[in-house]
């Protein structure tokens, strides 16, 4: 059996709830199934539990607890659910039509509680179904068997009279519509589930347990017979395509990301997909027949589009993506239409391999992900004889769905750097930690550099990564823009703030080994860091920017402080050069020159007694004696960055910026 295939877990093995807590049952089985993606992929799937509940009288009323929108299987509690009158969802199923809108509003009218989450749009379905149980996925093995010129029949071969087979039918109150007539005249005492085809299975009982294992028991049938089918076609793998990791290779994905950004109209984030049968899939020979039949799942559109794009054509697919929501606008009647941008979601190269694009890093990785699993239903399909999707109106149907159109029509305005890439050095503490926290707040991803391994705590969300290693080192820095590309598919941003204060002396006492790692580490390393991301800035999706990490050294240096002064002095010499010489690309260079930032690993609280104590101050005058009287923290610093990263900044280059309180040795 396949890896992807073999996942979950038993009901044993998780501590099920007592047999009386229905709602509490509900939960364990799907959390048991949204553990599993081969079953539960990208927040698909739902269930449902019918328990009998007191209302505000007292009086017994039936109740459909039903999963609700926008919940995950994998981590659903109680509150996931929405309590539905269950007498009068199931009676709309008896209507001969019932519009998305009107449907969504009948839903919330039966709910039971206005602050529970939007029921799932299969609620009636879950109505209908005469068991107290009910549980929902799309399964990758059963798609796999219906997924196919005769699915109905492959169906019929593996699962006999254990199942009622329905055909596709759009998902919602059509397809409810259809259960509810053909479920009743079909089902027989051995039913224990229902395959919708090209869509996904439904399993039910009394218990959540026996739902739950009817569940495993015909997936595991399904994936039987796929193997089995697999074994027999017995063809090679091709070799998978490996990661970028060349020069070239890694501008190629920047320059696709960015041509991606150009047609979705912002910018957009592309993620390799590491899984290696999906690399190995993207060196076939025949992709522009197998991969161009549509999606594994009707909801997996929402996600992927309808169709990967081969090849870095982006042009061309954008305009074969038009043409076909033009073929099929008329379907909407006189709905208006709301478009979505025609920009690919997956994209499928001989070189490149499988990648995932999207607004976010999570959507980009979704989408990954989904074609990860797609990859494996085509496979195992086309050993059946041939894999074939939905037809291209049924996908449009979901993918300009009136209820998803009304979700995009809501979706509030994104973080003002979303979609764009920064990579920050120095990035474990203090000011270089700070600016990583500020560019994710805004809708960053970052990629985080230092030679800490804490520079792996500052962030545990889907759009950071963390490099550990010595910026001097020409083979951390080319690891750290390979994480730019393969996590993130380029670079907007880079943040220059990695440095070092060699211990104090004066010139006469210096060692030049301390004059010279200072110089290292300040600037040199720098150099080569602007040299390596030049290529990639180049490619951004919006334009480039360097913010680099200066010190009020430069402008007002300090008795003692000689390598530090010159270093940092220099290093804004280089910055001044770059915005000369980087104009004629659009990217913008400036620096910004902080001072007495107290809360980096530069201070402790001994040292800031000590140097107080030196000026005849206490602590807290210390910390502020600037013209201001306040303190510049490593958060109002990153502030300041994050912001010249912005549109205010969009006309500025080759600017420095004190934040410092104001010094009057500088103002």
């Amino acid at each position: 059996m396949d890896h992807h295939h073999s996942s979950h877990r038993p009901w044993e093995d998780t501590a099920p709830p007592p047999d009386d807590a229905l709602l509490a049952g509900c939960v364990h089985m799907s959390r048991l199934v949204g553990a599993d993606p081969t079953m539960v992929l990208a927040g698909g799937g739902n269930s449902s539990v019918k328990t009998t509940e007191r209302d505000v009288h007292g009086d017994p009323v039936e109740v459909l607890w039903v999963k609700g929108s926008g919940w995950d299987m994998a981590t659903i509690e109680p509150a996931g659910f929405a309590p539905l009158r269950l007498a009068p969802v199931a009676r709309l199923a008896e209507l001969e039509t019932l519009s998305d809108a009107r449907m969504a509003n009948e839903l919330k009218a039966a709910s039971l509680d206005v602050a529970a989450p939007a029921p799932s749009v299969e609620s009636i379905l879950h109505a209908t179904l005469p068991h107290r149980f009910v549980l929902h996925t799309h399964a990758d093995a059963v798609v796999t068997l219906t997924n196919t010129a005769d699915g109905a029949a492959i169906c019929e071969e593996v699962y006999g009279n254990d199942v009622v087979i329905v055909p596709y039918v759009m998902p919602g109150f059509d397809l409810a519509r259809r259960c509810a007539v053909q479920f009743p005249t079909e089902a027989n005492e051995r039913t224990v589930g229902m395959v919708l085809l090209n869509h996904g299975l439904f399993t039910f009982a009394d218990d959540a347990r026996t739902a739950y294992e009817h569940h495993v028991e015909l997936v595991a049938r399904a994936v039987t017979h796929v193997d089995a089918a697999r074994r027999r076609l017995g063809t090679s793998t091709p070799t998978p395509v490996p990661l970028p990791d060349a020069p070239a290779q890694l501008t190629d994905v920047a320059s696709l990301r960015r041509d991606i950004a150009d047609v979705a109209g912002h910018s957009m984030v592309v993620c390799s997909c590491e899984d290696e049968a999906a690399r190995a899939f993207a060196a076939r020979d025949d992709l522009d027949q197998v991969s161009q039949q549509g999606t594994a799942t009707p909801d997996h559109v929402l996600r992927t589009k309808r169709l990967p794009l081969l090849g870095r054509d982006v042009a061309g697919y954008a305009e074969a993506y038009r043409a076909y929501v033009d073929r099929n606008r008329h379907r909407l009647g006189d709905r208006p239409l709301l478009p979505v941008d025609a920009a690919p979601r997956v994209i499928i190269d001989p070189e490149l391999g499988v990648l995932g694009a999207g607004r976010r890093p999570a959507d980009a990785r979704t989408a990954a992900e989904i074609y990860a699993h797609t990859v494996w239903v085509i496979e195992g399909a086309e050993a059946l004889g041939g894999y074939r999707s939905i037809s291209e109106a049924d996908l449009f149907d979901v993918e300009y769905w009136e209820l998803e159109q009304a979700k995009l029509a809501r979706q509030p305005a994104p973080s003002p750097m979303t979609g764009e890439v920064a990579i920050v050095t120095g990035a474990a503490s203090g000011i270089g930690r700070a600016c990583v926290v500020e560019l994710l707040g805004r809708g960053a991803a970052v990629v985080g550099v230092d030679l800490d391994p804490a520079v792996h705590e500052v962030s545990s969300g889907v759009a950071y990564e963390a490099v550990v290693g010595d910026v001097t080192d020409a083979e951390v820095v080319a690891e750290a823009l390979r994480t730019c590309v393969r996590s993130f598919g380029g670079l907007d941003v880079a943040v220059l703030n990695a440095g070092v204060f060699p211990d104090p002396a004066p010139i006469s006492d210096l060692p030049l080994d301390r004059w010279e790692q200072a110089l290292r580490i300040n600037t040199t390393s720098a150099t080569a860091l602007l040299a390596a991301c030049h290529p990639y800035l180049c490619r951004s999706t919006s334009v480039g920017r360097v913010v680099v990490v200066g010190s009020r050294n430069v402008t007002a240096p300090g008795a003692g402080a000689a390598a530090y002064s010159a270093s940092k002095a220099a290093l804004t010499q280089l910055a001044r050069v770059a915005a000369l010489e980087w104009a004629s690309d659009g990217i913008r260079v400036n620096v910004v020159h902080p001072d007495a930032v107290f809360d980096t690993a530069l201070w402790d609280d001994d040292l800031v007694a000590a140097r107080a104590a030196a000026y005849g101050l206490t602590p807290e005058e210390y910390r502020t004696r600037n013209l201001l009287g306040t303190e510049v923290t490593s958060s109002v610093v990153a502030h300041l960055v994050a912001d010249m990263c912005g549109p205010g900044f969009t006309c500025t280059t080759g600017a420095q910026v004190p934040i410092d309180g104001g010094n009057d040795r500088v103002v």
